[in-house]
């Protein structure tokens, strides 16, 4: 009885947004970036947009919130329309099962194929899973292996949490949704905006060609910087990609430690000049206070 409208029980689309779910026909056509972008619609601006900056900070903050106690994270990105049997999802799944082995947790879109395949390898090697949805026109839904995962409405609150929350990006093959992480996370970087951290591409003949353009086009016309070109650590190799992570990480904390400890010294030099214009002796007379 329950079919006979042709329904398939568990299997029709649906969204949430928060404590709400849409299936069927309650689910909109049009998403939220779809109507806060929509320049035709300047009449709502007044009436709907000040509205709108609240659910973003909701979204901000529920991230926030949700995020704040993740370990070391690493964040994937690949293709929602590659196969399970394809070289790239075989190469997420062994990748997210050697980062969950390194005490890394998967970050990834929460859809299918490549971003499936990241966090069933993390799952199953025992790491944590994470995916961060999407409203999207089409129906895509979050994959089995998420252990935790957040619906967004908006694109840029969702990156935000992508690039915050990890350590490095690892990019395998995928298509426009994939260059626009791989091309945010280079700009962010190269001007400085993040903290440097490592950009892994895996996948050496699908992105050798675009490496190429990047070296004998954008660099011979100095559209970048020849040095922009090292932001990028291309391979194949699991194992290298995940030490070019760890050592970066290591580097970069090194780094830090260096630059916390020449701070302590110069406060600490600072003191005792203090101490003797304090006591009237000249800065540099050698002793101490």
């Amino acid at each position: 009885m329950s079919e006979s409208n042709g329904r398939q029980p568990g299997r029709d689309p649906e969204r949430h947004r928060g404590a709400v779910t849409l299936r069927r026909g309650a689910i909109p056509t049009s998403t939220a970036d779809q109507r806060l972008l929509d320049s035709r619609s300047r009449g709502d601006w007044k009436t709907k947009d000040a509205w709108r900056a609240l659910r973003i900070l909701s979204e901000f903050v529920e991230g926030f919130d949700t995020l704040a106690d993740l370990p070391p994270a690493v964040s994937v990105f690949g293709s929602a329309r590659s196969k399970p049997e394809s070289p790239e999802c075989r190469l997420a799944e062994e990748l997210g099962a050697a980062l969950a082995r390194a005490g890394y947790a998967v970050i990834t879109g929460g859809g299918p194929g490549v971003m499936e395949a990241a966090n069933r390898g993390a799952s199953e090697a025992g790491g944590l899973s994470v995916g961060l949805g999407i409203e999207l026109p089409f129906e895509q839904g979050l994959n089995d292996w998420v252990d935790l995962a957040i619906d967004f409405r908006y694109f840029f609150a969702r990156k935000t949490m992508f690039v915050k929350y990890a350590q490095a990006f690892v990019v395998l093959p995928g298509g426009f949704g994939t260059m626009d992480e791989l091309f945010e996370a280079l700009t962010l970087v190269q001007t400085g905006k993040v903290t440097r951290f490592p950009v892994v591409l895996m996948g050496t003949a699908y992105w050798s060609g675009l490496i190429d353009w990047l070296r004998d086009t954008m660099a011979v016309e100095g559209k970048i910087g020849a040095v922009d070109l090292d932001l990028i650590c291309l391979t194949d190799d699991v194992a290298a990609a995940v030490r070019h992570i760890v050592e970066a990480e290591a580097a970069l904390s090194a780094e830090q430690e260096a630059v916390r400890d020449e701070a302590v010294a110069v406060a600490a030099a600072d003191q005792r000049a203090a101490r003797r214009a304090s006591d009237g002796r000249p800065a540099g007379d050698g002793r101490e206070g």
